[in-house]
């Protein structure tokens, strides 16, 4: 049986089956109180929980989003299953962590994570098409990178204990979260009742949806931003099926459940004068923003989802990664980068918010050159 869902999950049925079942579940919690266009939005989620934390303090962005532990936990549980929770790190991990850093950046700037991108160009948000195009400039000045020899050094097999730290995490948050524990009113948790982060579908709801898209992931390796790396790298195309499943059940979705007009947003048509080069200047960083998410998801080996993945099995690079993006949200929001805390929208880039986005494409640059291995190879 276990050899049979293998097979299954390793081949293209089952890269249609994850990508159409994650469409179908955004928007059901969309559908069920989730902010419209990000019902698995990754990098939104951990900006909340970020903020839950207490590491910003950004009205709208504080709530343990209970779709995060379950994709850690429903990874892991698959892992367990077919033998594949194993420890393993120490490739890079300080890179790894800038990484992660200014891929939030990045992704809170403009339009979101990669899913997140994708599932609003579904919902009609034409926005996102700029999102997707600068996401795909960035893998391929990533893919350009790995072609030439950049590599962050090979993972070591860690003490058992490696593996558990993030589901055990996970689980803390969770308990937490269901005890409402607090010292006081100045003390984490914290939640905000503001949108979007006061928008939430029913807990028992995130989390099954969180754990069935982990599990299911895990099996298939579901990446948006692996599956057009492989696409540029080794002509290999099958991923791109179940993100065009997860597209095509998406937009079917919110257009049968009549949230179609909730997640559009059409683009802004700018006149001319002053109101034009505001509108321009706000969509150029955008696009910037794009770009560098791209471009540190590739180097980093995975989007928003996939680090949470591979976390859930084991890989402590993954886990190094995904805390590097919590304090790029408090980085985005202490440092007040932009002025607003929702992804997904456009405007409200701040002149810092702009030299930070250069900044961390020039790091992301530099990494690219420096950790190329060929002068390694005899």
């Amino acid at each position: 049986m276990r050899g049979l869902l293998t097979r299954l999950f390793a081949s293209r049925a089952g890269l249609i089956l994850t990508g159409g079942t994650i469409g179908l579940l955004a928007v059901l919690l969309e559908k069920l109180g989730n902010p419209p266009g990000t019902g698995l939005c990754i990098s939104c989620f951990e900006r909340d929980i970020a903020g839950a934390l207490g590491l910003h303090q950004t009205e709208g962005g504080q709530y343990i989003r209970p779709e995060i532990i379950g994709l850690v936990l429903g990874s892991s549980l698959s892992a367990l299953l077919f033998g594949e929770f194993k420890a393993r790190g120490g490739s890079s991990p300080l890179i790894r962590f800038f990484l992660g850093a200014f891929a939030m950046i990045g992704a809170l700037t403009f339009m979101g994570c990669p899913i997140g991108i994708i599932l609003r160009l579904a919902g009609g948000n034409l926005n996102a098409l700029l999102a997707l195009f600068g996401l795909v400039v960035g893998i391929a000045i990533g893919v350009g990178f790995i072609r030439s020899g950049f590599d962050l050094g090979g993972k070591q097999t860690l003490p058992p204990i490696n593996a558990w730290l993030m589901p055990l995490f996970m689980l803390a948050l969770l308990f937490v979260f269901l005890a409402d524990l607090r010292v006081n009113d100045a003390a984490a948790p914290f939640r905000s009742w503001v949108e979007p982060s006061s928008l939430s579908a029913p807990l028992d709801v995130a989390l099954f949806a969180g754990l069935l898209t982990g599990f299911l992931a895990q099996r298939t390796r579901f990446c948006v931003i692996g599956a057009v790396r492989d696409l540029m790298l080794i002509k290999y195309a099958d991923f791109l099926w179940g993100i065009a499943a997860m597209a095509v059940t998406a937009g079917a979705g919110y257009y049968l459940s009549g949230q179609f007009a909730r997640v559009r947003a059409t683009l802004k048509v700018f006149t001319v004068g002053v109101e034009a080069a505001a509108g321009l200047h706000q969509y150029a960083w955008g696009l910037l923003a794009s770009v560098l998410t791209g471009l540190a998801f590739t180097l980093g080996g995975g989007c928003a989802g996939r680090q949470l993945f591979l976390s859930g099995e084991g890989d402590t690079d993954a886990t190094v990664f995904i805390l590097g993006m919590f304090s790029g949200a408090a980085f985005v929001h202490n440092f007040s980068l932009i002025d607003r805390p929702a992804c997904g929208t456009v405007g409200g880039i701040q002149t810092l918010g702009g030299a930070v986005v250069l900044f961390g494409l020039a790091f992301c640059i530099v990494t690219g050159f420096a950790m190329r291995r060929r002068w390694e190879v005899n």
